[in-house]
């Protein structure tokens, strides 16, 4: 099994649920996320999150794809040098944020509202904990397998995106659904080394069509009726420091 793993792609998600972006290398860093990961949320008007005291609090505090189908058709990319990301959506076109800018946020936070609720948990901010924002309260990265994607697609009768999982790490060269026997494992990749947590428990965001925004698969009940759970791929913490790149081999410990 280690022998036949490897990384097919790699991405991350500058803001949370705001678009997506491919890369060809990630630094990883032992307790920390993968780089520039969901170093930015976008908080709602009923979020709990204090910019006062900035600190991680659950995904229901921020807007989300599972709320805001229209999210799932945004990319991003972002620059490392000066920490502006440029957005595009296929509704409302381009942006180019400097989230450390007022006018640029309050400018983004307009160009969201086309698509996203106008009352109940409108947009209203940028957000940011010194910390990756994932779902666990703990910092983890996410790998997806593509063998469970074409056999989730192949009985849904659905050609499903990569897209609409938000991995970090696509990996290749395990039978279908074997992933879930993971969890507790040591992956290596190159030099660094991940311990593998728990099964990533999907929302409905997965439903969303990436280039249109609009629900078109019943993701979850495909996953109920294949694997009896709602799970796709599998989370894990970063344990020793390495360079991850696509091509490179997986080996269970």
């Amino acid at each position: 099994m280690s022998d036949e793993m490897k990384v097919v792609s790699l991405w991350r998600h500058p803001i949370k649920a705001h678009g997506r972006e491919e890369v060809t290398l990630a630094r990883l860093t032992a307790g920390e996320g993968f780089p520039f990961d969901r170093i930015w949320a976008v908080a709602h008007d009923l979020s709990k999150y204090d910019a006062a005291n900035p600190a991680w609090v659950p995904c229901i505090n921020f807007q989300r794809a599972a709320r805001t189908p229209a999210l799932m058709a945004m990319t991003a990319q972002l620059n490392e040098a000066t920490g502006e990301i440029a957005l595009q959506h296929p509704q409302i076109g381009a942006y180019g944020l400097n989230p450390h800018d007022s006018a640029s946020v309050q400018g983004f936070i307009d160009w969201l509202r086309p698509i996203s609720p106008a009352e109940r948990f409108r947009p209203v901010g940028l957000a940011q904990a010194g910390r990756a924002m994932t779902d666990t309260s703990d910092v983890t990265i996410s790998l997806n397998f593509t063998a469970s994607l074409a056999d989730l697609s192949q009985q849904m009768g659905v050609d499903l995106s990569r897209d609409r999982w938000r991995a970090n790490i696509w990996v290749e060269g395990l039978a279908p659904w074997a992933e879930f026997d993971l969890v507790g494992k040591t992956l290596r990749i190159g030099k660094a080394e991940l311990k593998v947590t728990e099964p990533i428990g999907r929302c409905t965001a997965t439903s969303a069509n990436t280039e249109t925004g609009l629900i078109d698969a019943d993701t979850l009940g495909g996953l109920r009726q294949r694997v009896g759970a709602q799970d796709f791929g599998i989370f894990a913490h970063v344990t020793r420091d390495g360079v991850v790149t696509p091509g490179d081999r997986i080996e269970v410990l």
